[in-house]
């Protein structure tokens, strides 16, 4: 156990040394690509509500895709972190105006705002520092996103620089996988073996022509 705790230590490290690396205008190009292909998605098309986050500056960008969502007549819901626990909600969000500086610094939705309830037609657009090839991930070390996870019914999607995507990354039993991870080299549906090269607006399963 110590080992795997070492081992995600070291790697959290590693990653965001990269990240910390990037050129400004090649992590813009780059999270541009992720967004495109996200937006393109089969699974975030069909989604009438959008669960994301705020990004920080080493993490994919995410404003561009909350505002692609607003522009699209799509809702967006952002985490709260509930005090004194390890477990977060989500709240209706429509303007950056509606958010205020919450646990750790990142910006969260005010409590004014309408809180979450139904899951229904969403999606979730899940934080990690790195993704494997079955869809695990490596994340904070909070547990936040870990815990919302195991009762989240809808579609998940990972969004990561193809650096941060590793062969295998060491996970517990009752951790979840994501639907679909989302690089700006393509995407791939874990559970199904699919290709990269897909193009985005297939359906799982679905054949290519």
């Amino acid at each position: 156990m110590r080992d795997i705790r070492q081992f995600k230590k070291e790697r959290r490290a590693l990653v965001k040394e990269y990240r910390r690396s990037l050129a400004s205008e090649q992590k813009a190009g780059m999270d541009g690509q992720i967004r495109k292909t996200l937006c393109r998605l089969y699974q975030f098309q069909r989604a009438k509500t959008v669960l994301i986050y705020m990004s920080t500056p080493i993490e994919v960008d995410t404003v561009g895709i909350i505002e692609y969502c607003w522009q699209h007549h799509k809702r967006v819901a952002l985490p709260r972190c509930v005090d004194g626990t390890r477990l977060m909600d989500f709240y209706y969000v429509s303007s950056f105006d509606q958010l205020e500086k919450g646990t750790f610094g990142v910006l969260e939705p005010k409590t004014s705002c309408e809180k979450l309830g139904d899951y229904k037609d969403s999606i979730c657009v899940v934080p990690a520092l790195a993704y494997d090839r079955q869809g695990y991930r490596l994340g904070y070390g909070g547990g936040y996103y870990d815990r919302f996870l195991g009762k989240y019914p809808g579609a998940t999607v990972g969004i990561i620089y193809r650096q941060n995507l590793y062969r295998f990354l060491p996970h517990g039993r009752y951790d979840a996988s994501v639907s679909v991870v989302v690089s700006e080299k393509g995407f791939f549906y874990p559970h199904k073996g699919e290709s990269q090269r897909r193009t985005a607006h297939e359906k799982p399963g679905q054949k290519k022509q």
